[in-house]
């Protein structure tokens, strides 16, 4: 099976504009740069409730700490939230407000208490890219960019390895692409 593709900062901005045009944008736009940039897999961010990702004064945590039930591994991890994402969080529950704490972070029309299921998730995502023409892009693309972009600007592999959630360190070494820019700035290190 083919590797999910990693997107350039343009290609994330051509999907970005595009949810923008469509209905639900803020909605779509918080689950995508949960992926891209918190790392997290579709199946925990389907799993999201408000009460998650929201501190008792309303303000969105710096630091999600999903349960074992939330991860693909059945090992709960903390996923490590930046201030441009908790600021993307944040509007989007602005225009969302919380009714529930136990409620799902995303709605969906056909169920909003419970909101997505991470296939429904995984469909959108892919749906989404094709309708973009991003070749090659899956819901997995946003963890193979977050991997790759903090990779390039030199975070260590174990650092990485725990940003993913991983157990193991050779698989968070199969997420990093190694592009033509990155090869040029490691050579110009010698």
């Amino acid at each position: 099976m083919a590797k999910a593709k990693t997107l350039s900062s343009t290609e994330l901005r051509r999907v970005l504009d595009y949810i923008a045009t469509r209905k639900h944008a803020a909605r779509n736009r918080a689950t995508l740069l949960l992926t891209h940039w918190g790392g997290m897999r579709v199946g925990e961010v389907a799993a999201l409730r408000y009460c998650d990702v929201l501190n008792s004064d309303g303000t969105v945590k710096d630091e999600i700490n999903l349960s074992a039930e939330q991860t693909k591994g059945k090992h709960s991890r903390t996923v490590f939230i930046s201030g441009k994402l908790r600021k993307e969080v944040a509007a989007y529950i602005a225009a969302h407000p919380m009714k529930d704490g136990e409620h799902a972070l995303f709605y969906t029309q056909k169920n909003p208490k419970r909101g997505f299921t991470a296939n429904t998730l995984t469909q959108y995502f892919l749906h989404l890219y094709r309708n973009v023409g991003i070749d090659g892009a899956s819901s997995h693309s946003g963890r193979r960019t977050f991997a790759t972009v903090l990779s390039s600007k030199g975070v260590g592999i174990r650092v990485l390895m725990r940003a993913m959630g991983h157990r193991n360190i050779s698989t968070t070494i199969g997420y990093v692409d190694a592009s033509d820019d990155m090869l040029r700035k490691a050579v110009d290190l010698v």
